[in-house]
């Protein structure tokens, strides 16, 4: 779990409940409103119904058992046969609709919620755990969506019911209403004691899962590291303590909520005892029937019903609500490289681009005075100035957190200057759309990424439209059409799960092809060979050296072979730079880049000897 998702975690965990976040998630709701109204109107018809059941009881013993008299037996029964046919029939409506409700809320939360982690910028993902995302994308997102369709209409039919139960029992007997309602404060009192408790350990228990999901995750995506590591029985422990976190947090809540519903329980019980008690002493004087002391104890037996329903929908709001900060929490997160109002109107955003309105690129690229730092802490660059032409290759060098990957982010506009301007073809590329520069770039990634479908699949990623012919032509201008072709079912092949089928060389090739695809004018090749072998490694330079004809080119590079082609070679020393020449110029200099290249020369020699 990262530094800021617990900082986050904690903040919430401070907070007290929180009205405004269950308005927002109603206006989720009230995009439905014909499904959502017509939920609630049905429910109001059973609460009707509900009140309706013990007067008609009444009027049954009154005058069928009471005064013996049958006359309007008929018509009692077929009043009562509709009653019920209605109530069924607004019953099945209404779970009908509460079902729509919950689903369709849930599709726009997580349509939201997944179009905000397209938009979020590079240094979101660098600091937020996988496993925190699927938990908010999945089981935060189904709680809510869930509690809300279901308990804002139950909740109707409680409070609806309640209070036609109560102005009933008024009306049938102000005393005896009186006696059952003086349970209602201290239900109260207990029950705000109860649901603060209860919403403090259930915050505990979704941060947790949440540390438990991101365990699953990268046990599952580094379960090759843990075995290498012999790390089985350390990952145990961690995740057991976990988990045993988990079940201690799950307890206490649990233990918190059987107390809690039994007290409400007999708190019921007690008012409907003293009702009972005080009308049977009215009733031997005369003072009340027979029919409406049974009315009146059914009316307050099935009041303290929905009375439990509603301090059941409380303590789920309680527990959900912890579920709902991390859900709004995560669809507020500003972007942090974002475009301006008047960019976004000239050039549209990200999932409606003015394409016509995009200016052509030719890939001069100038730093001009750039300040950068990561979260305004250490500075990373200062006061750094660069200028690289359209259709020159340059190469970044230097030992490790020297700044080269730094330098590649802000070109790709991952993160924005702190300080300073980057220039694209002479403009500060903030006044223009970020999409455009990212549809003119093509980054290539140490460690390539695939996506589960085919190879073709993965190379016409960025142009789902591209043709057979046209994903071929991507292929053999990176040499990788041979070993394609060679697979089982050569470009229709299934990569697997994040290219597992593949080695590291090829899912680099085709990576790299993948770009091609979409002719970008600018590269970026941050360390992309450092972890394929040498034989892929010699294919991609040639493919290097193809391509970044008329192709502005930068390439992060440890390994410095492949580096030695480049126009201009950068040797990057904290945030600096401290030489700058060919290769060629550079070794006869006999400074840093020398002392690097045959540092590395020496080492590679060495290795070839052991091997």
């Amino acid at each position: 779990m990262s530094q800021q998702i617990e900082v986050t975690d904690e903040k919430i965990m401070e907070e007290k409940v929180n009205p405004q976040i269950w308005k927002r998630l109603i206006k989720y709701a009230l995009k439905y409103k014909s499904v959502l109204f017509g939920g609630i109107a049905a429910m109001l018809i059973v609460a009707l119904a509900d009140i309706l059941y013990p007067l008609l009881n009444r009027y049954a013993i009154d005058v069928f058992i009471i005064e013996n008299d049958l006359s309007s037996l008929a018509a009692y029964i077929l009043l009562y046969i509709v009653v019920i046919v209605v109530q069924g029939f607004c019953v099945k409506g209404f779970i009908s609709r509460a079902g729509k409700l919950e689903m369709s809320m849930a599709y726009d939360i997580r349509k939201e919620a997944f179009k905000k982690l397209q938009q979020l910028s590079m240094s979101f993902f660098d600091k937020t755990a996988v496993g925190y995302l699927l938990a908010r994308m999945i089981s935060d997102i189904g709680r809510i969506s869930d509690l809300v369709a279901w308990a804002m209409i139950d909740i109707i039919w409680s409070v609806s019911f309640v209070f036609g139960s109560a102005v009933m029992m008024f009306f049938l007997n102000p005393t005896l209403a009186l006696l059952v309602l003086s349970v209602v404060p201290v239900l109260t009192v207990i029950s705000i004691y109860f649901q603060r408790r209860i919403l403090r350990w259930q915050r505990k228990i979704r941060n947790t899962n949440s540390k438990i999901t991101g365990a699953y995750n990268e046990n599952i995506l580094g379960a090759v590291t843990t075995k290498t590591l012999v790390r089985e029985e350390k990952n145990f422990e961690e995740f057991r303590e976990l988990t045993k976190k988990m079940s201690d947090y799950s307890k206490r809540s649990a233990t918190l909520s059987g107390i809690f519903f039994p007290l409400v329980l007999l708190l019921g019980n007690i008012g409907t005892a003293l009702a009972l008690y005080k009308g049977v002493k009215i009733s031997q004087i005369g003072g009340i029937t027979l029919g409406t002391l049974a009315a009146f104890i059914q009316l307050s037996r099935q009041m303290f019903e929905p009375v439990q329903q509603i301090a059941r929908i409380l303590a789920e709001m309680q527990t959900a609500q912890a579920s709902a900060e991390r859900v709004l929490t995560l669809l507020d997160t500003e972007q942090e490289v974002v475009d301006t109002p008047e960019v976004i109107e000239k050039y549209g955003d990200e999932f409606n681009p003015k394409i016509e309105n995009w200016p052509e690129i030719k890939g001069d690229i100038e730093f001009k005075n750039v300040v950068f730092k990561y979260n305004r802490g250490e500075v990373v660059l200062d006061d750094f100035s660069l200028k690289i032409k359209a259709g020159e290759t340059v190469a970044l060098v230097g030992e490790t957190g020297a700044g080269k990957s730094t330098i590649s982010n802000i070109v790709c506009r991952f993160y924005e200057p702190t300080e300073g301007q980057l220039l694209i073809d002479g403009v500060d590329y903030r006044e223009r759309s970020y999409l455009w520069l990212q549809r003119n770039l093509g980054y290539v990634l140490q460690v390539p990424h695939l996506f589960s479908g085919t190879i073709a699949d993965n190379i016409r990623y960025q142009k789902p439209e591209a043709t057979d012919e046209e994903v071929i032509r991507a292929a053999k201008l990176v040499n990788a059409h041979e070993f394609i072709i060679n697979q089982p079912k050569g470009y229709q092949t299934e990569v697997g799960e994040e290219g597992a089928k593949l080695s590291t060389g090829q899912k680099q090739l085709i990576s790299f092809a993948r770009i091609m695809i979409s002719d970008p004018k600018i590269f970026v090749l941050d360390e992309a060979t450092s972890s394929i072998d040498t034989e892929t490694e010699m294919q991609i330079q040639k493919a290097i050296k193809d391509v970044m004809k008329n192709r502005t080119g930068i390439i992060v590079a440890h390994r410095l072979s492949t580096v030695r082609s480049a126009d201009r070679i950068l040797v990057i020393s904290q945030g600096k730079i401290v030489e700058e020449g060919t290769h060629k110029d550079l070794m006869s200099l006999k400074g840093r880049y020398y002392d690097l290249y045959t540092n590395q020369f020496k080492e590679s020699q060495t290795v070839k000897i052991i091997g």
